[in-house]
């Protein structure tokens, strides 16, 4: 099964580089019908994350995969499911 990753511990103080890395790897998803993508925001104070699931729970994002999870052994990671 192929998958995406996407690590924010690089970029999580850039609002605007989080947006895009976000918007590219569900858009990278689609296109290259993935059905995997994890996103690493890190453990932190939840902040990053929360961001990441609100910009997952977008209308026009959510139309586009088929479901999240939240990793129940690691804080720091979300799954991204997508039905091609």
């Amino acid at each position: 099964m192929a998958k995406l990753v996407l690590d924010l511990h690089d970029i999580f103080n850039r609002g605007a580089s989080i947006e895009a890395e976000l918007q590219r790897v569900v858009r990278d998803a689609v296109e290259k019908r993935i059905s995997l993508v994890e996103i690493i925001p890190g453990k932190g104070s939840g902040k990053l994350k929360d961001r990441v699931l609100k910009f997952l729970n977008r209308s026009e994002i959510k139309s586009q995969y088929h479901r999240v999870e939240k990793d129940s052994h690691n804080f720091g990671r979300v799954f991204v499911h997508f039905r091609h």
